[in-house]
């Protein structure tokens, strides 16, 4: 999926912990001070991770550092934060999270016209040993890709 507009935070660590099955985009529920927050480029979803909570899904603990400190009413910086989907899609990502065992992982929070979008993986998490395959794929890649460079 391509994304559009300013990435304001990306969890880097999420494609080498799990494998993506699915992505699905989602708006966020936010305060003001979150959005100016975010456009400032702060934020961090490495430890955060969505799920459900009273039939609705929530991305929890979310870092997004408060706008500036003389605000008069500063946001909690770890708050649940609703997820905006249509009824058919958290029926389906719920499904999948309580039956089939797969989990919701945040990937990147982005600006799309002006609203900020969450992109969600839902993933089955990597063993020891997918992982390390992982790595030994990319570094034979990385390795074909310098000798042809050296070849020509």
């Amino acid at each position: 999926m391509g994304l559009p507009g300013h990435i304001a935070a990306q969890n880097r660590r999420a494609r080498h912990d799990y494998f993506i099955v699915s992505e699905v985009e989602a708006g966020i529920m936010l305060v003001g001070t979150e959005v100016k927050s975010l456009r400032a480029g702060k934020g961090n979803i490495n430890e955060a991770f969505a799920g459900p909570m009273q039939g609705e899904l929530y991305l929890f603990n979310a870092y997004i550092p408060e706008y500036q400190s003389k605000m008069p009413f500063p946001h909690e910086t770890r708050r649940p934060r609703k997820l905006l989907l249509h009824k058919r899609e958290i029926a389906k990502l719920y499904s999948l999270v309580t039956q089939r065992g797969l989990t919701l992982v945040p990937l990147t929070v982005y600006l799309k016209q002006g609203k900020v979008k969450l992109e969600i993986g839902v993933a089955r998490g990597k063993k020891l040993y997918d992982k390390r395959r992982s790595i030994a794929e990319r570094d034979a890649q990385r390795a074909r890709e310098i000798a042809t460079k050296v070849a020509r």
